[in-house]
């Protein structure tokens, strides 16, 4: 297992799943402040507070120019049923096979599952922080707050 990587880090040449079937890769992620945080489970408590609370700030996130994608293993299908049921404004992502939590570090020993762990990016593709103890009631207002300051 990769370790997870630090500020000023290059994001890893890792790739995602759009919710239509289109690969995403991390070189995609540049030009623009980018929010990419991983969490366990569609439609579980806790991965519900934290969308939702993105969802509440997104407004915020637009205004000060930061895009902010969800990621897991689950399923496209799964991530259009979770963003639907809850009204989510923004884009959630699947990790097929768990490879991109995996090269960073996040992906749970059993493999089913990412940590709950956001990374913020700079417009270059860089980490600008690692938020490794996620609250999901308030991780979306320390984030931006951050992002703010970039």
């Amino acid at each position: 297992m990769a370790t997870m990587p630090h500020q000023g880090q290059q994001l890893p040449d890792v790739e995602f799943v759009t919710e239509s079937g289109e690969r995403l890769p991390a070189e995609d992620l540049t030009g623009q402040k980018t929010v990419l945080y991983f969490y366990p489970k569609d439609d579980t408590p806790g991965c519900t507070k934290e969308a939702c609370a993105f969802r509440d700030r997104m407004d915020d996130y637009e205004r000060a120019n930061v895009r902010v994608y969800g990621v897991s293993l689950d399923s496209p299908e799964s991530h259009r049923r979770f963003r639907e049921k809850y009204g989510l404004n923004f884009p959630l992502l699947t990790d097929e096979g768990g490879r991109a939590a995996e090269a960073l570090g996040v992906l749970r020993e059993n493999r089913e599952k990412a940590n709950r762990v956001t990374f913020l990016l700079d417009p270059g593709g860089k980490i600008a922080k690692v938020y490794p103890d996620v609250s999901p009631e308030t991780h979306a207002d320390e984030i931006l707050e951050d992002a703010a300051s970039l």
